[in-house]
């Protein structure tokens, strides 16, 4: 499964690059997490607020810092 976190790269996107990774070992699962922090690709995949987050190229999450609980239950759907 692929984890995608756009955003420059602040605090926040730290944060919600944490939470996916505790969820997915919560969950027992393997995910790639990929960061991208181009304007450009981030605008392209649609995404108007960070940080956001996709799942396998869907982005789930948009302008907020998931919990590791609300990750979880995406990461189960995904």
């Amino acid at each position: 499964m692929k984890v995608t976190i756009y955003g420059s790269g602040c605090k926040k996107c730290e944060q919600l690059s944490a939470n996916a990774k505790a969820a997915a070992a919560a969950l027992g699962i393997e995910v790639e997490i990929e960061k991208v922090t181009d304007v450009n690709a981030i605008i392209d995949q649609g995404v108007m607020r960070t940080p956001a987050l996709g799942i396998d190229g869907e982005v789930v999450i948009e302008g907020k810092v998931a919990s590791s609980d609300e990750l979880e239950r995406l990461l189960k759907k995904g």
